[in-house]
């Protein structure tokens, strides 16, 4: 079970980010956010061509941490069904602005994501985007990875995204390089790409010119963050 400091802790991280007016950063009229959300659609859509789901429609997908529902519009968009996707926020008025963004056959829940009653093997997919970097706790990070694992059916995955490097003028982050998901989830079988331009020259490139985000992107050691598919294929 978690600590219930440690999540409190984890809702005063998001707080702060909230407090230094970071969400103007990743405004989707900003040229280096939608160059970047370009580039992760394109991976995220070739990733799911290599997994051999099938039929999207019929694919179950969780997402923790799902704040204003983006990514969860976003499978819609790609083909899943509004009515098998569910959203999970720790936060609850980004759980209430995810449920106005979404379709109504979308359910959001609030809380803990290690909490979930759900029943073990429940969905196909279980999607976390840069949850995992703002918990600081170990400990915190294996009980949400067992769970997430638990709630996966055979031949399912994790769909991870995730930045892989500490940021040192950002204490309340971690980075989780590909060792680290390894060790989280010991039994899965990675599929990964290394993704999206470093943030600090990606805003620097593309106030010059968007197309700029393509040219220095070429370069694999300026990608800052990992797609992963992390197959499910044992019972356990």
């Amino acid at each position: 079970m978690v600590d219930p400091e440690e999540i409190q802790l984890v809702k005063e991280r998001y707080e702060r980010r909230k407090g230094l007016g970071q969400a103007s950063l990743y405004s989707p009229l900003n040229p280096d956010v939608y160059m970047g959300q370009q580039e992760r659609e394109r991976a995220l859509i070739s990733l799911f061509k290599r997994a051999h789901l099938g039929a999207l429609d019929r694919v179950r997908v969780l997402e923790i941490g799902c704040g204003f529902g983006d990514n969860l519009l976003q499978l819609i968009r790609l083909g899943f069904a509004p009515s098998n996707l569910t959203g999970n926020e720790l936060l609850p008025e980004r759980a209430e602005r995810a449920r106005s963004n979404l379709p109504q056959a979308t359910e959001v829940l609030v809380g803990d994501a290690s909490a979930l009653g759900f029943a073990d093997r429940s969905f196909d997919i279980v999607y976390q985007s840069t949850v995992f970097s703002s918990l600081l706790d170990n400990s915190f990070q294996r009980i949400l990875a067992d769970r997430i694992w638990s709630l996966i059916k055979p031949g399912g995955g994790v769909l991870w995204y995730d930045f892989t490097f500490d940021n040192p003028r950002n204490p309340d982050v971690r980075g989780m390089p590909v060792r680290r998901v390894r060790e989280l989830f010991p039994h899965g079988e990675l599929d990964f790409r290394r993704i999206t331009l470093a943030p600090p020259i990606s805003r620097r490139v593309t106030r010059i010119h968007p197309g700029l985000y393509t040219v220095f992107n070429a370069v694999p050691f300026l990608r800052t963050h990992v797609l992963c598919w992390i197959k499910k294929t044992t019972q356990g």
